[in-house]
């Protein structure tokens, strides 16, 4: 008979009833390298002693147990066989991006319009034109950069928000005052504008208490792939794009270069938000399709390749030197 861990913490009640103290209830296991370890055993007469009668252990707070099938555990265990070197970031990212290209009918869903998507960045005083400006040294009183919240749609730039005197985001700025003033501008015209949150899996975004502010507001949550840069618009298109823009200029204090990077994101053509959003699901299919090719694991359902509106990726994006080898992909 496999003797399992209900029957072990059975044998440790019925020994404290007997009132063994920890030492002898240890010697008298008979198990071997099966037996529990000192540890369980002094925890278990501490339940004990404090009245707890059941075996089982107490419901945890998590993903549900219904999450663990049969059907994910051989898609896992095959997934492993044919290349050790997996691991469960690449699974989950292909999970995502094959779940939201789905979700959303490969960017083709009038929902993809509910979608906001945010994200921090620092913003210079003065953005260096070459590697070779980047060398100069920053003197001493030189305006330090600032940090800035920025969120974007298909339809266009919904809000940017400084941090003003803070230096990092916390849930507390996050849940007060930055998320406050996106919803609100979002809902300023329909007030029950159905609002879909895509950000990354920062400690800052992913509190408890950001969750619970975003059920409150009747928020979704989207997620986020991890360690995954390169699926987030503001990373791969709004940031960059306006850096760029700003390069070689100089400004006097770090309100002037918000106010800068506002009026620059305000002055990109509206079909350039949209095109973003098309290159961020073609970022999807291409991601999923150099995991398949990386891993070789026939069993991803693979997504069945599709243009663009002007007919071509975005080659800017080349999966082999994102994504070298399955040890680094992240």
């Amino acid at each position: 008979m496999e003797l399992n861990r209900e029957h072990f913490c059975a044998i440790i009640y019925y020994n404290f009833q007997r009132q063994l103290s920890q030492q002898e209830c240890l010697a008298e296991y008979v198990f071997g390298n099966e037996a529990p370890h000192q540890s369980t055993i002094s925890r278990w007469y501490g339940e004990s002693k404090c009245g707890r009668g059941s075996l089982s252990d107490d419901p945890r707070v998590g993903a549900p147990k219904m999450a663990v099938t049969q059907e994910n555990v051989d898609a896992v265990r095959k997934l492993i066989i044919e290349d050790r070197h997996a691991t469960y970031r690449e699974i989950e990212a292909v999970n995502w991006c094959q779940k939201t290209f789905d979700r959303f009918n490969s960017e083709n869903s009038k929902n993809v319009y509910s979608i906001f998507s945010g994200d921090e960045s620092w913003i210079y005083c003065y953005e260096p034109e070459n590697k070779r400006q980047s060398a100069v040294w920053v003197f001493q009183g030189e305006q330090k950069p600032s940090m800035v919240a920025t969120f974007v749609s298909k339809a266009g730039h919904i809000a940017t928000i400084p941090l003003n005197e803070q230096r990092t985001v916390t849930a507390d700025w996050y849940t007060t005052i930055c998320l406050p003033k996106v919803i609100t501008e979002l809902r300023k015209i329909n007030p029950e504008r159905r609002i879909i949150l895509h950000q990354d899996n920062a400690s800052s975004h992913t509190a408890q208490k950001i969750k619970q502010y975003l059920t409150e507001e009747n928020v979704e949550l989207l997620g986020h792939p991890p360690y995954s840069p390169d699926l987030s618009p503001n990373d791969f298109f709004t940031f960059p794009k306006i850096e760029n823009r700003l390069r070689g200029q100089r400004f006097q204090s770090p309100e002037e270069a918000v106010d800068a990077l506002k009026n620059a994101v305000l002055d990109l053509p509206a079909n350039e938000w949209g095109k973003c959003f098309e290159n961020w699901f073609e970022r999807m299919q291409i991601f999923t399709e150099a995991i398949f090719q990386i891993l070789g694991a026939s069993h991803i359902n693979h997504v069945e390749p599709r243009t663009s509106r002007t007919g071509r990726y975005d080659r800017s994006f080349n999966p082999r030197v994102a994504f070298p080898s399955s040890t680094n992909l992240f």
